[in-house]
């Protein structure tokens, strides 16, 4: 099993779902940033944030992400979050999304859903599909 497959069996086993698991690299110092989601929408409180990380760490100790030092972050994606995977696409049916395509296009509307690797969005009263192998650059954004 991969590692981010573990991380996965971690999360679901508190009842919550993993968004992206992602090694970056902030003022020269390396992080290890674990995503997670509550399957019903409610959130996820710092708390569980920290039950995660208790929870990961072990692993982690066995199985790092990378060689060398690293910290590790668990949080939330946030409202507004970029979506990479066409899995991040699945777990944000319902909400508003912005795409731009390799055309260059920029699309804003309500993710309907997503099939047999094609994007479905309501924009202005039309469905519009949009291959997710043409999508270079999406996001969820929220109108305050």
């Amino acid at each position: 099993m991969s590692l981010e497959t573990d991380i996965k069996s971690i999360v679901e086993s508190v009842g919550l779902m993993l968004y992206d698991t992602v090694i970056t690299s902030e003022n020269g110092e390396t992080i290890f940033r674990v995503s997670v989601k509550d399957k019903e929408g409610k959130g996820v409180n710092l708390d569980r944030c920290v039950e995660i990380t208790h929870l990961i760490n072990p692993l982690l100790d066995v199985t790092p992400p990378v060689s060398g030092e690293y910290r590790l972050e668990v949080g939330t994606p946030g409202i507004e979050r970029k979506l990479v995977k066409l899995e991040n696409f699945e777990n944000s049916i319902g909400e508003k999304v912005s795409i731009t395509t390799r055309a260059k296009e920029k699309i804003s509307g309500v993710l309907k859903g997503v099939l047999d690797g094609n994007l479905y969005l309501k924009v202005d009263h039309e469905e519009v599909v949009i291959p997710f192998s043409d999508v270079v650059k999406a996001r969820t954004y929220f109108e305050w």
